[in-house]
């Protein structure tokens, strides 16, 4: 624990962090000079995964992970003890490559079960935790102790970086970070955030003189994306009291509570965490990361260390990146895609540039996963290849089509711009052209119909289904459960179990 603390103590460092944003600096410069050069250009349009879950014991209660499950390559730790993600190596986009990406991600997935099978836990795929451990809610989130001034989250995983962090945003909220939420006021540490997952689909692009333009589509497709895959409508079930009101619930929190618990969770008074500025160049783009404030110097991040995933030539720049919170981000650096035949790309090299898509909830099956993978990857490439006029609506209608999304799911007001260039907030012209728009950018990238169904069809479905997004089914089965005289309470948690249940089965979620 003593050198948990002294490398906190290395990170809090005022002249540390002073010689981390020099070298941040440099390192930025050397990033502009090599995509300049070439350095970055990549063959294949590329695509990868990041699936965020958590683990349950035997009657669905939260659980820690044990240390074992991550001695697989592909599963990695998270911020709460009781987190995992699983991430797949990127395929370059083709039949071939959805399909791998679907096949990585299932045998991770068995691994993973298979391990937490011999304790009597299993992986959960959902948005948020709503079952919680014996102790409850409070207590859990709230556990810890402080030593010499640093306070040490007793579920959150004695990551030097993790814990600085927290360090400097209770410190910025004067030692409660404020949430705002009813039943969840406020936190002791960011590790509130661990109550929500999420999966991010990576989108490498050959040329990264694309990337503004792609990070700039990708903002104005947030809120139709997540209108149809929202996932987390309650907090956990003890945080609302036997006699709460359902329509009251209902209407103080949103369908997708995963949005404003990481917005407000990471908040250091800076804002850190929304919706991205448009974008003119990739100059500008490496000015704004180096430029965003920095929190901690990495602890971890000595001469010739490595920083956050990403580029090994700049191990400070991708530190960096890794707390500039924005709902879609660059990646610059990573690994050699494979081709077809599973071997690695021929002519490819490490360097590369890809798109993070971060606004979406963790989906309730592998096959939805990797249908809103496609989706996201279609559509940015569909808007390209068609020279669709979408990147012309308005920054300010993007964002207000987003927050609309977090709260109203799949009853949200969008805000859109068609084929004609004409605007529309009409929910049927929008989900009609996204997914034709998906269709047409799988297409353009070589992907065959049969394949482009298997990927797009469960999603698409959602729109003929009883309930359009996940959320959508959580309080239709909620007000079912309440309706028939269960506590609010008693609702969440007869809900989630019929959730973890279905999830499962592995059978898409249009057909529950």
């Amino acid at each position: 624990m003593t050198d948990t603390i002294d490398a906190v103590r290395t990170a809090l460092d005022p002249e540390r962090r002073a010689a981390f944003e020099r070298r941040v600096e440099r390192e930025a410069e050397s990033l502009r000079a090599d995509v300049d050069a070439g350095v970055f250009d990549a063959p294949d349009a590329a695509v990868g995964l990041e699936l965020e879950g958590y683990v349950v014991d035997d009657a669905g209660r939260l659980a820690a992970a044990p240390e074992r499950l991550f001695d697989r390559d592909g599963c990695s730790r998270e911020l709460g003890v009781h987190n995992a993600e699983l991430h797949t190596d990127p395929d370059v986009v083709s039949d071939a490559g959805l399909r791998q990406q679907h096949a990585e991600l299932r045998d991770i997935y068995d691994e993973v079960q298979e391990v937490l099978g011999e304790t009597d836990r299993r992986f959960v795929l959902d948005a948020m935790w709503t079952v919680p451990p014996a102790g409850g809610t409070r207590q859990y989130l709230d556990a810890g102790a402080e030593i010499d001034g640093i306070f040490l989250a007793a579920q959150m995983r004695s990551v030097p970086r993790y814990v600085a962090l927290d360090q400097v945003i209770s410190e910025a909220s004067g030692g409660r970070i404020e949430l705002g939420l009813p039943g969840l006021d406020t936190a002791r540490s960011m590790l509130v955030e661990s109550l929500a997952t999420s999966m991010q689909p990576h989108l490498q692009l050959p040329d990264p003189d694309d990337v503004p333009r792609y990070l700039n589509v990708a903002t104005r497709t947030m809120g139709p994306i997540l209108s149809l895959s929202a996932n987390s409508p309650f907090l956990p079930a003890d945080r609302y009291d036997e006699s709460a009101d359902l329509e009251d619930a209902f209407g103080r929190t949103p369908h997708e509570l995963r949005i404003p618990i990481f917005e407000r969770s990471v908040d250091d008074g800076t804002n850190k965490c929304r919706v991205p500025r448009d974008v003119d160049s990739v100059g500008e783009l490496i000015g704004r990361i180096a430029d965003d404030p920095t929190l901690v110097a990495p602890p971890e991040l000595g001469e010739g260390g490595k920083g956050d995933p990403g580029s090994d030539r700049y191990p400070a720049f991708g530190a960096k990146r890794g707390t500039y919170w924005r709902w879609v981000r660059p990646v610059f650096g990573g690994e050699i895609p494979r081709g077809a035949d599973g071997a690695p790309s021929p002519d490819a090299s490490e360097e590369s540039v890809r798109i993070e898509y971060r606004p979406l909830p963790t989906q309730p099956t592998l096959r939805d996963t990797v249908g809103v993978q496609a989706l996201v990857v279609g559509v940015l490439c569909g808007v390209d290849a068609t020279e669709h006029p979408l990147a012309s609506l308005p920054w300010e209608d993007a964002r207000t089509s987003f927050y609309a999304a977090v709260d109203d799911g799949p009853a949200a007001e969008l805000r859109w711009t068609t084929r004609d260039g004409e605007r529309t907030s009409e929910a049927d012209v929008v989900y009609d052209e996204l997914f034709a728009l998906a269709r047409d950018g799988l297409d353009a990238l070589g992907v065959g119909a049969a394949t482009i169904e298997w990927a797009l069809g469960p999603i698409e479905a959602r729109r003929e289904a009883d309930h359009t997004s996940p959320s959508a089914w959580k309080r239709a089965r909620v007000r079912e459960a309440v309706e028939d005289g269960a506590p609010l309470p008693e609702a969440i948690r007869k809900m989630q179990a019929t959730y973890v249940e279905r999830a499962a089965s592995g059978a898409p979620f249009a057909g529950w």
